[in-house]
């Protein structure tokens, strides 16, 4: 069940690599046509289509035609979990004031100023955008931990409109847990779409759904591409796409915990990739030996998706020693990194290129995902190189600040002068020399 890659600097090339690199890319590339064509119909069609794409994917057609949960909708599903649910009622009003307690620490001062020279001051105005998309999905599971992560780093930081896009139920009415996460943050305005349609309706505007400037939340890879082709109409914010993990051990870690910490992620769904990655052949044997019965032990469709994950996108990536370890994390730039080696405190340092970093044998994905507070929204699919998981900064805008006083303007005007003298500018260069001329004036 669990392949073998034997890794060397060089072998990136080699066909098993390049489809470990690229996860469910391919996959993602393939749905352009149809992606589009969802994109279209909602632009022409509106509602009509988001109804009708609802009927076709989600399987349920909406009360009434009506695509926006009411406050009595939200407030009905959020009290059903608190009769049939009160341990994860409990478990969210934990992990949004953990959430809250972490992202608050990320918010900049609203204005901060500083002297660069005598006379010249730079700075920077901080403030929220005017409102924002946030996508939750649901089609293989209920997922209030998402909204939370999403919505309380857009309420720290100050955005006056935030509404939710999920799917329907079963039953065309919003998630228990979800409904209950959203009254927990006073958020009102939820819409019960989702997929590549939800993602055009936020783009687009419809009769029920207005426009909005920034999308944000993970989705498959339906929602992925969706939000590729509108960039440019609609901000889609990082890459999060299907999961990923990589675990990362030397001899020290324990096997059960590695094995189960491997089904964590592959039971994500079929696109998600799952690798362990270690020197150790004598480990990577032990995890390979528990796994079977593990997986044989979830339930449908969890173990298929285990199963289809292993096949595909997951796997033992043995390297010759733990330095050439740390280079192939750095290379892969997995959405969840987690360190079950023996000085991970150290090992963060080696480390550049992951969403997150889970430090040590203690600190399971699920603890990341759900409770601890560091957002579990992350890159995918290798962004983790060049981007970042969500924070506060993502529903932030920054405006740059000058301010020059005659002394600065003494100091700086001449150099202002060459730029344009340089580059070709005669305007900008009449427009410092006529001020320097003035002396002290103005």
């Amino acid at each position: 069940m669990l392949r073998i890659y034997a890794y060397a600097p060089g072998r990136e090339g080699d066909p098993d690599f390049q489809r470990l690199l690229r996860r469910a890319e391919a996959d993602i590339a393939a749905t352009e046509e149809a992606v589009r064509a969802i994109l279209e119909d909602v632009r022409l069609r509106g509602d009509a289509a988001l109804l009708e794409f609802t009927r076709r994917f989600d399987g349920v057609s909406l009360p009434g035609g009506r695509i926006r949960a009411d406050e009595g909708e939200i407030a009905a599903q959020a009290e059903r979990l608190r009769r049939e649910r009160p341990d994860v009622c409990e478990a969210i009003d934990a992990a949004a004031a953990n959430i809250r307690r972490h992202h608050e620490r990320q918010l900049p001062p609203p204005i901060s100023w500083g002297e660069v020279v005598p006379g010249v001051f730079a700075g920077e105005k901080v403030t929220p955008i005017p409102s924002v998309a946030l996508y939750v999905p649901r089609g293989k599971g209920s997922f209030p931990s998402v909204l939370l992560m999403l919505a309380v780093p857009a309420q720290v930081a100050g955005v006056p409109k935030i509404a939710v896009f999920t799917p329907p139920n079963a039953e065309g009415t919003l998630d228990p847990a979800v409904a209950y996460a959203a009254e927990v943050l006073g958020i009102r305005e939820v819409y019960k779409v989702g997929g590549a349609q939800a993602v055009a309706a936020a783009a687009f505007g419809t009769e029920s759904v207005p426009r909005f400037p920034k999308i944000l939340g993970p989705g498959n890879r339906y929602v992925t591409q969706a939000k590729r082709l509108l960039y440019g109409s609609i901000d889609p914010g990082l890459p999060a796409g299907p999961s990923e993990a990589l675990i990362l051990v030397d001899a020290s870690a324990r096997p059960d915990w590695v094995a189960r910490d491997l089904l964590v992620e592959a039971e994500h769904g079929p696109e998600s990739a799952a690798l362990l990655v270690t020197p150790s052949r004598k480990l990577v044997e032990a995890v390979a030996e528990l796994l079977p019965e593990l997986v044989e032990s979830l339930p449908e469709p969890r173990r298929s998706f285990v199963r289809n994950v292993f096949a595909a996108y997951g796997g033992a990536v043995l390297t010759p020693d733990l330095e050439t370890a740390f280079a192939f994390a750095d290379l892969y730039a997995p959405e969840h990194l987690l360190l079950h080696v023996s000085d991970p405190m150290a090992a963060v340092f080696r480390l550049q290129n992951a969403g997150e970093i889970l430090v040590g044998p203690h600190t399971t994905i699920p603890l990341g995902n759900f409770v601890v507070g560091v957002n579990a929204i992350l890159p995918t699919g290798g962004a983790a190189r060049w981007s970042s998981g969500v924070s506060v900064h993502d529903f932030l805008k920054r405006t740059s600040l000058a301010y020059v006083t005659p002394e600065g303007l003494r100091a700086l005007g001449p150099h202002a002068v060459a730029f344009a003298n340089v580059e070709g500018f005669p305007a900008h260069l009449e427009a410092v020399r006529v001020r320097l001329q003035e002396g002290n004036k103005g």
